[in-house]
């Protein structure tokens, strides 16, 4: 479900490689996992970066996310992700729930039951990274509470780079380092999760009766015109010709 490079919830195969401009999670299902030969310790789930070289194994749910929406630390590498307990395990939990409840979801709903699984899973593995003494790990953590903040308040016309720092308490070089490290910038983050907002209430038939133009306004957009221009350029659609069932 979804456009483009987006998310997906498949049985894992081994021969069956991830879309283009994906990563993938895999969570345990029914059995344990195997990276390059060795079992791994009992709930440990995988995240993949987008192209990897590694041998897996085992029964497993293969969630496909967006590169966007992964944590920096899976693209570089691969990740281990401790799912037996705490954040983790209901990042499991989601996977395994969402699967099982696919076909009964609309596409704006699975869109964002898996924004939502791509959020916890940032937080899982920053939380992670946070419990090293580097850099890295900090900025990770930055990116995580920035994307968790801007999704919040992404209907904000004044929104900024600068504002999110502020009100966050950090400065706007930290942010734009970590924002940088995922491939993004503050104002690209901001754009991005705007046009999601539109995207999902074109498809709520409850907004069927709301305007572009009001539905431009109301994402933080300052025309109809603007939003369009950037719609099509992330969706590939105009926002009327996905309202009409063209995307």
């Amino acid at each position: 479900m979804g456009d483009g490079a987006a998310y997906r919830v498949v049985r894992y195969r081994p021969d069956d490689p991830a879309p283009r401009g994906t990563g993938r999670l895999l969570v345990p299902h029914g059995g344990g996992l195997a990276l390059d030969g060795a079992d791994l310790p009992p709930g440990t789930a995988l995240l993949l970066p987008p192209v990897h070289p590694a041998r897996l194994a085992g029964p497993a749910l293969a969630l496909t996310v967006p590169v966007r929406e992964l944590p920096p630390a899976a693209l570089d590498g691969v990740v281990l992700v401790d799912v037996s307990a705490g954040l983790g395990r209901v990042v499991a939990d989601m996977v395994r729930a969402v699967a099982a409840e696919a076909d009964a979801l609309g596409a704006a709903e699975f869109d964002a039951v898996c924004d939502r699984i791509g959020e916890l899973l940032r937080m899982a593995v920053a939380g992670r990274a946070a419990d090293r003494p580097s850099a890295p790990g900090n900025l990770a953590e930055v990116e995580t509470v920035v994307r968790r903040y801007v999704r919040a308040h992404a209907t904000d016309p004044g929104l900024t780079g600068r504002v999110v720092a502020q009100q966050l308490g950090w400065s706007l070089r930290q942010i734009q380092l970590a924002l940088q490290r995922a491939g993004t910038t503050p104002r690209a983050l901001i754009r991005e999760e705007r046009l999601r907002l539109v995207r999902d209430r074109l498809r709520d038939p409850a907004d069927r009766a709301v305007s572009i133009t009001d539905l431009a306004h109301a994402a933080g957009f300052s025309s109809a015109g603007a939003l369009s221009t950037a719609f099509r350029r992330r969706f590939g659609v105009s926002p009327r010709e996905l309202r009409r069932g063209r995307g």
